[in-house]
């Protein structure tokens, strides 16, 4: 059976003669004429139905069906006795791209004769070529049908390459294996010498040829999704998440660049973020986390300059989730000075502002950064510990000095008299002076 452009099964028009009436063998029932015409959309036509004279009917035993349904007996005419014409005006395109059904019926509803009615426009200019390379092992290329697309007819795409100073022309053999308008050449594929590549679209109303591309296949590759990726913490900081992977082992014996990009999102989100600016480094490091997140990572690669080619290259699938959690924070609120713990906030705000200044001002996963911010986020992070123990002793401090307060309150309320200490009695005493020495700001 053969497919259409989306690779569906067509199906056939079909009218079978199922003759209630005894008829010699080499006899029809009827005949259509004419048979299985082929029209642009818009297009009026009639069509008789002639009976055999083996049959005993005449045409006001007859009637017409399309595609099923009867059609009006105001658009019938006799035109001798055992023949029945029928009036077609202003026909839309084919229900089915292999044609419409037009039968000629017996009264009593048998099949006397069929025609197929091929209704549509014919092709246009196959557009949008393109084609990548996989490890510079094949080709595949796909196409769109054109500005329409629908023809309303069976039509065939055809792909052609040939090597552009010499060499035949080579017709393309695996179709659909990128898309309904796709083709794959598996092998037998030359380098450093450019390919001409068209695309060639037919059916009953006409051919159209597409604009030739010119490619070389080193300008086009592609790789696979790179592999061993793993996700991992780093340390005890809760908002950074490691990435690691290795390059792609396919190419590694061919004179390449490579960049990679990573996308990540939360578990329980479809939205991924990009990070697109990861250059040819095989690891990277995500800041500004949510802590006590589980996330998932992919990344994909872009291999170009491949033996000096100067095409910006093809970005490979995305490589399967990897999942990885960041550590839970363990920050807790204390202390017993509420100014205090405002003007932290304030301080953590403006360094939070500043770093991410930082990140976004840096190339990513740079040195540099990623340096500066472990280093703020460990000192952040021994502050709060720090924070949290002296918030302990200050509230140790702060039911000392309400006890104290408290004393001091019940001293006034209940004075006690007051009783003169005893007289000292005076003793000279020298005073030993030592060297001067001026205040720390003054040095």
């Amino acid at each position: 059976t053969p497919s259409g452009p989306r690779g569906s099964p067509v199906v056939r028009c079909r009218a079978a003669h199922r003759s209630p009436f005894p008829l010699s063998p080499a006899a029809d029932p009827a005949v259509i004429s004419p048979q299985d015409p082929t029209l642009l959309i818009g297009s009026s036509l009639t069509v008789t139905c002639t009976v055999s004279s083996d049959l005993r009917l005449r045409a006001q035993d007859l009637y017409w069906t399309l595609n099923g349904r009867r059609l009006p007996a105001s658009s019938y005419t006799a035109l001798g006795p055992t023949t029945l014409s029928v009036a077609l005006t202003r026909l839309n395109g084919s229900r089915q791209q292999s044609g419409d059904n037009l039968v000629c019926h017996s009264r009593d509803g048998g099949i006397l004769a069929g025609s197929c009615l091929y209704v549509g426009l014919p092709p246009e200019k196959p557009v949008n070529i393109s084609c990548w390379s996989k490890n510079m092992k094949d080709l595949t290329c796909t196409w769109a049908p054109g500005t329409e697309g629908e023809t309303f007819l069976h039509t065939n795409y055809t792909l052609k390459y040939k090597l552009r100073w010499y060499g035949r022309d080579n017709t393309c053999q695996e179709y659909h294996t990128a898309g309904p308008y796709s083709c794959h050449i598996p092998k037998d594929l030359a380098l450093f010498t450019p390919y001409e590549i068209w695309v060639e679209a037919s059916n009953r109303l006409g051919v159209a040829v597409s604009d030739v591309v010119m490619l070389d296949i080193l300008d086009v590759v592609t790789t696979d999704p790179p592999s061993d990726v793993h996700v991992s913490r780093v340390g005890d900081l809760e908002d950074q998440l490691s990435v690691r992977w290795s390059s792609p082992p396919a190419l590694k014996d061919f004179l390449f660049q490579a960049k990679y990009q990573i996308q990540y999102r939360v578990e329980d989100s479809s939205e991924w973020k990009v990070v697109d600016d990861v250059g040819n480094q095989t690891s990277c490091r995500l800041a500004g986390l949510r802590p006590g997140t589980v996330y998932f990572v992919q990344v994909r690669c872009n291999p170009f300059g491949i033996y000096g080619s100067k095409k910006a290259g093809i970005w490979s699938d995305w490589s399967n989730p990897t999942a990885a959690s960041t550590p839970r924070s363990e920050r807790t609120a204390g202390g017993c000075d509420p100014k205090g713990g405002e003007q932290n906030t304030t301080l953590r705000r403006e360094l939070k502002q500043f770093f991410g200044w930082v990140k976004k001002h840096s190339y990513g996963c740079s040195n540099l950064s990623i340096k500066l911010y472990d280093q703020w986020r460990v000192w952040l992070q021994k502050s709060h510990k720090t924070r949290n123990q002296v918030g302990k002793e200050r509230s140790t401090r702060c039911r000392v000095d309400s006890e104290r307060e408290k004393n001091i309150r019940n001293s006034r309320n209940h004075p006690k008299p007051w009783t003169p200490p005893p007289p000292k009695a005076w003793t000279p005493s020298w005073t030993q002076w030592g060297p001067i020495s001026a205040p720390f700001w003054m040095l």
